[in-house]
């Protein structure tokens, strides 16, 4: 038994966390079918949430966790509700844990996450989309509980001025985890728009495609899992390349953040390994 597992009993301990309207039971019980699929017993699935209705009975649920702030920043891109996983304790948990986010794909085994690194490291996942500050991502991350307490409590003395500062919770993390965050294999979590959707003719003809040395595929901003399973690039894109097309110049019926050309780019093929993956 490695130096992880031996500070968790020998348990692998995932976690996620979900609050609000956004998510909620169809998620939370995705994931946890997808990591029940792909790791080796035994191992923990803990929710922190503020509902339970409708979710697996194998799933672990926990109130979220409090978080001492008089209000929450406004204004900024970073998912600072993850704070909440910070403080000096997470429910029964001890040692390390591994934080899963509710709307990734797992596709291969999880056991590797559990082997990197030492029981008291944060070791987080490399942000592909900005490769020369080496920033890590909060997608998918392990730390040892209690360990990220330093930034809680940085946060809660003045949480608008740190999203200021930062703007994404996971480069707060990254400049300030106690020692300095380990990386997990670059290749290891993929972004699905970077890294598997097709370039520009090719999206026309091919379906995103799937590395073989992917383990988890990330699905930031709007697309998302069940968008990809369609094959639209959001919620109100086109399923059809006839109609995509027909869009291109038509303001109205593309996105408004589009040119032209970045709407031609975002033409995506319905993708069978996600739905394949995407289930309970």
């Amino acid at each position: 038994m490695n130096d992880v597992l031996s500070a968790s009993g020998g348990v692998k301990q995932v976690i996620c966390i979900n609050w609000g309207t956004k998510y909620g039971a169809k998620f939370i019980n995705r994931l946890y079918g997808m990591v029940a699929r792909n790791i080796t017993p035994p191992f923990t699935f803990t929710c922190f949430t503020d509902t339970r209705d409708g979710l697996n009975p194998n799933i672990l649920c926990e109130d979220l966790p409090p978080l001492a702030v008089s209000a929450m920043p406004v204004n900024t891109p970073g998912i600072w509700n993850k704070a909440r996983l910070w403080g000096p304790k997470l429910g029964s948990l001890k040692g390390p844990v591994l934080f899963l986010d509710l709307d990734l794909v797992i596709v291969r085994s999880l056991d590797a996450f559990f082997e990197v690194g030492s029981a008291e490291d944060v070791v987080m996942t490399r942000n592909q989309t900005t490769p020369f500050e080496k920033l890590g991502q909060t997608s998918l991350y392990r730390f040892p509980v209690g360990k990220l307490l330093p930034l809680q409590e940085a946060f809660c003395a003045n949480p608008q001025g740190i999203a200021d500062q930062y703007r994404f919770e996971q480069r707060f993390v990254t400049k300030n985890a106690p020692g300095g965050p380990r990386f997990y294999p670059r290749r290891w979590v993929l972004h699905f728009r970077q890294d598997c959707r097709q370039p520009l003719p090719l999206n026309y003809l091919f379906a995103p495609k799937l590395p073989k040395d992917a383990r988890v595929v990330i699905f930031p901003r709007t697309l998302r899992p069940e968008n990809a399973i369609l094959g639209k690039f959001y919620n109100n894109g086109a399923t059809t390349i006839r109609d995509h097309l027909a869009r291109t110049f038509d303001k109205t019926r593309r996105k408004s953040s589009d040119t032209p050309f970045s709407h031609l780019r975002h033409y995506i093929k319905p993708t069978k390994w996600v739905e394949d993956n995407w289930r309970e």
